[in-house]
């Protein structure tokens, strides 16, 4: 049973996911107890290759209130943590193909420890974004007229 603490909901809408990966995180205690009571956005957040390595960019785990002047920066980078194979292929597929590593879900998972899913990702034009728009209205408009009927 995982426990969940950020959703990424956005991503579906701007970007066609392929595959998933979870990854953990490299986390200071300040950010750990943070994450703990709930608090954190990965919204905006994307995963980049920096040597032979990938990070996490751009998120936003808030400062732990009850830390001194040890506490952490709120968005620094985070290293992830995967098997090497999985590692290079998806810096590859990074690389090579213009994907994008966009993280979907953070959350606990059974033995308590922080993880990330990433889905790899290719980005969305205008005129795709308005198609899954339309198609999620009649998904919705459908159910209605079924339960309406029913």
């Amino acid at each position: 049973m995982v426990k969940l603490i950020a959703e990424n909901r956005r991503a579906r809408f701007d970007y066609f996911l392929e595959e998933t990966f979870e990854a953990g995180i490299a986390l200071t205690g300040t950010e750990v107890k943070s994450l703990r009571n709930g608090r954190a956005n990965i919204a905006e957040s994307y995963a980049a290759v920096e040597g032979q390595d990938l990070y996490l960019i751009n998120a936003d785990i808030p400062p732990y209130a009850q830390a001194n002047r040890f506490n952490h920066e709120p968005r620094r980078h985070r290293k992830l943590l995967l098997h090497r194979k999985q590692l290079d292929r998806l810096i590859g597929a990074v690389q090579r193909e213009g994907r994008t590593l966009i993280p979907t879900r953070l959350y606990w998972n059974d033995k308590g420890l922080a993880k990330l899913e990433l889905a790899l990702a290719k980005g969305k034009k205008l005129h795709d974004k308005r198609e899954t728009s339309a198609e999620r209205d009649w998904q919705r408009d459908k159910a209605r007229l079924l339960r309406d009927k029913g």
